[in-house]
């Protein structure tokens, strides 16, 4: 798919997918660098439990629902948010200077919940409605261990619809979008081999199912990313300074230049564990 059916396909759907971009080997390397993250190798996860000194790797992956920042943990998984077949999509999609500010490691081996219905800018606003995911799958995605369901063209509109708490044993605890004008059944299942990516839209609903395999996982590794030339209003600006200049700073430049590099860069998020529906949820 050349770079102009890409675009096509991503303002259509809300998303592509970029069919076995990452080698088996790249896989593998990133496999066996998420079980070092997983066993506390790479640096300190907040929220993790400590492995047992005889589990072994599926054991301690087992363990794990989700890692956010490994890229903070791993020269790996920093290298992969700038993998050159990823970057050269996000260029096409988003523009020439591309930012990233988060990575997530998901594990979801069998039994483990899905997200709800939801749209990533809820979550990560942009100026400009540039928020792009890159999912990559490190296992072949299928509907029966978890893969990502998507509502294509749901971002047309550029709407965040409402969201709300739930206790739907299927998914964690991330809140659920509802309110919007789409049904279940205009849902598709996005099945990918492992080394596939899917990159799509901020503001495309989208959902993940348990994982009812089995035996067995279904790991991805997500990242985030927007034009550099938009503002990053995450977190509560400094005192004097306004919401319409917010502009976090704890960011990756992938592709480009970083018309904001004058400000600098801070290290502010740290790794940490995404709880599952275990125990309940926080609220």
């Amino acid at each position: 798919m050349t770079n102009s059916d890409q675009k096509t396909s991503f303002d259509r759907d809300g998303y592509v997918v970029l069919d076995r971009a990452l080698n088996p080997g790249e896989v593998d390397k990133l496999l066996e660098e998420a079980v070092r993250i997983c066993r506390g190798e790479r640096g300190d996860i907040s929220g993790a439990l400590p492995p047992g000194a005889g589990d072994t790797d599926d054991e301690v992956l087992r363990k794990f629902l989700c890692v956010h920042y490994p890229h903070k943990l791993s020269a790996l998984m920093l290298a992969t948010m700038r993998h050159p077949a990823i970057v050269s999509a996000l260029t096409s999609v988003i523009g020439p200077n591309v930012k990233a500010m988060q990575s997530m490691l998901f594990i979801k081996s069998e039994g483990e919940p899905g997200q709800a219905w939801h749209q990533d800018e809820l979550f990560i606003p942009t100026r400009d409605r540039s928020l792009t995911a890159a999912w990559i799958a490190l296992d072949d995605a299928t509907v029966t261990n978890g893969c990502l369901w998507v509502l294509p063209g749901s971002h047309r509109r550029g709407v965040l619809y409402p969201n709300r708490e739930h206790d739907d044993p299927r998914y964690d605890c991330t809140v659920e979008s509802y309110g919007f004008p789409f049904r279940d059944s205009d849902a598709v299942p996005v099945e990918v081999p492992a080394g596939s990516v899917v990159v799509f839209n901020g503001y495309l609903l989208h959902k993940s199912l348990p994982n009812t395999a089995e035996h067995g996982f279904r790991r991805a590794l997500v990242n985030h990313y927007m034009s550099a030339e938009s503002l990053l209003p995450w977190a509560t600006p400094p005192e004097g300074t306004g919401m319409a200049q917010a502009d976090f700073r704890d960011v990756v430049l992938v592709a480009g230049e970083d018309p904001y590099a004058y400000k600098g860069f801070e290290d502010v998020r740290k790794p940490r564990i995404r709880p599952n529906r275990d125990g309940g949820c926080d609220r």
